[in-house]
């Protein structure tokens, strides 16, 4: 996934890539050191996580509640409230990601899609961009989890949601932002392109 290049006007901002070493190299992330030239001719370094990313997917039933999953989540110690997400496959297209990780972590799958935007959650240190996408017009099925994978699904009302994420109850920031998105198409501000996916 691409982020778009530096704006005209930003030249006084942009640091000038000169080299990088890779420190470390896991199964899916590498942890690399950039050296790169300041604006003002100085040299620096910027260590950062290099992702293949990801896609996050808002599910809403046709009664109105909301399709979340409860899983546990290592770096942080706890159990997190989120939608479902998951890393982008090489060479996979990001709608077909979406589909596959909804289908996998709950059962469900998704008539109609509509993107969101591409978010970056952690940008002073990592390059990992995260689609969010809305699905509407839902099937129940069976959930297809990974090896080692443990997840809940849990149906929430979007009131109850947006009151979790202002109590600070929610704190994955892409489900936060995917709530912030949900509340734009239903007042109005924000007018989705819908398309089928069948």
């Amino acid at each position: 996934m691409s982020a778009p290049g530096p704006v005209a006007g930003d030249a006084h901002l942009v640091e000038r890539f000169l080299d990088s070493e890779v420190r470390l190299s896991g199964g899916f992330l590498t942890v690399v050191r950039d050296r790169v030239q300041l604006p003002d001719g100085g040299v620096a370094t910027r260590e950062y996580v290099r992702h293949p990313g990801a896609v996050a997917v808002v599910p809403i039933r046709d009664d109105g509640r909301l399709v979340l999953v409860r899983q546990y989540r290592h770096p942080v110690g706890r159990v997190l409230l989120e939608w479902p997400a998951g890393k982008i496959d090489p060479g996979e297209d990001v709608l077909a990601c979406a589909a596959r990780e909804l289908r996998e972590e709950t059962g469900y799958t998704a008539r109609l899609w509509a993107r969101a935007g591409v978010f970056h959650n952690a940008c002073a240190y990592s390059d990992e961009g995260i689609e969010i996408w809305l699905a509407r017009g839902l099937c129940e099925g069976a959930a297809s989890l990974d090896a080692g994978e443990f997840v809940e699904v849990a149906l929430h009302d979007p009131a109850d949601l947006q009151s979790l994420v202002m109590a600070g109850a929610i704190t994955d920031m892409k489900t936060a932002l995917g709530v912030l998105w949900l509340q734009q198409w239903r007042c109005g501000a924000w007018s989705p392109d819908w398309r089928e996916l069948r």
